[in-house]
């Protein structure tokens, strides 16, 4: 049964590990910090204590923990290990790109990998070159992972639940910057939804917008703005990656005849390629060409200022939406 309570970002994150701890006995949550100082921050705050030896701290090592956890998920559990940054995912590449996308396949069916790995990226003050990378794309190019990015407490919660339902390994990528956001209602409890689909954050006429993660709100605020000048935006925001919806994605630039994917990754390499590519090899009619906004080939620089000017910002925004609908 479901029931509505005002939770932040980061409270979200805790009500659906709780949720999904006290669903399935076989569930362990375990990482650097997770358990006794309740997470670098604070998201998962509490659950030690409820749930005991079910949660509990590791070394220093994103190999360990991840091998820990392909390896039990293979023997019945269901694990859920936090890897603090994306950027340290790195460490462990193999046990994602070579072990656990690969368990059905080696397996013949016989074994799945029910792992869930929580994770978050993207810039925020301070976090600098090691610790601000958004890497979305390397992990979409390798087939048998799934990848979802939320941005609202509503989903944070939901996607989480269903991540941890999987038999997949999933790989769900937060933002720090959210974390301690405002509250706001949220649906929880409830059966996990299915996994993949979008989010129509706003409609429009003039040009679709495609984007994920934390850059989503500055989307918003930007069609907001264009609005003012008399330029309809849609807005969908692909939650999941993968599976990505390209049905909906197709049929709305179908309806506005125009595309522009925004993401906080570099454009180049970036996953706002594919989403173009597909649309185009789709044949829907476009009335103009379609346009990445990214961010640029830069490492990120420690200054709050430097960083802005890498990273796209609303008045980019802005201006490359004015392009796409030539005005």
């Amino acid at each position: 049964m479901r029931e509505t309570v005002k939770l932040n970002y980061g409270g979200a994150v805790n009500a659906a590990l709780a949720r999904s701890l006290e669903d399935y006995p076989e569930a362990i949550l375990f990482g650097e910090d997770v358990a006794l100082p309740g997470g670098v921050f604070g998201v998962t705050r509490g659950l030690r204590k409820a749930f005991g030896n079910r949660v509990f701290d590791t070394p220093i090592s994103e190999t360990a923990m991840l091998g820990a956890a392909i390896g039990s998920a293979m023997m019945g559990r269901r694990p859920i290990v936090e890897i603090m940054w994306m950027d340290f995912m790195f460490v462990a590449f193999d046990q994602i790109v070579n072990q656990a996308s690969n368990v059905r396949y080696v397996s013949e069916g016989r074994l799945t990998a029910p792992l869930t790995i929580r994770t978050q990226q993207g810039n925020a003050p301070g976090a600098c070159a090691q610790h601000s990378q958004n890497l979305e794309a390397l992990l979409l190019h390798i087939p048998g992972i799934r990848v979802a990015i939320t941005s609202t407490p509503q989903d944070a919660y939901d996607v989480l639940r269903s991540a941890v339902a999987c038999d997949d390994p999933v790989v769900v990528i937060e933002n720090r910057t959210l974390y301690a956001g405002p509250k706001a209602e949220v649906e929880v409890g409830g059966a996990p939804e299915p996994i993949g689909g979008h989010r129509l954050r706003r409609a429009g006429a003039d040009v679709t917008v495609v984007t994920w993660g934390a850059i989503t709100s500055r989307v918003l605020a930007s069609a907001d703005r264009l609005a003012a000048e008399g330029i309809d935006a849609e807005v969908i925001e692909a939650v999941w990656l993968n599976p990505f919806d390209h049905a909906a994605v197709a049929a709305s630039v179908e309806r506005t005849g125009r595309l522009v994917v925004v993401h906080e990754a570099n454009t180049t390499g970036g996953f706002g390629a594919e989403v173009v590519a597909r649309v185009v090899e789709s044949g829907v009619p476009l009335l103009s060409p379609p346009r990445r906004i990214g961010a640029r080939d830069s490492r990120i620089p420690a200054a709050v200022g430097l960083a802005a000017a890498v990273l796209p910002q609303e008045d980019d925004i802005v201006d490359g939406l004015r392009a796409v609908v030539g005005r």
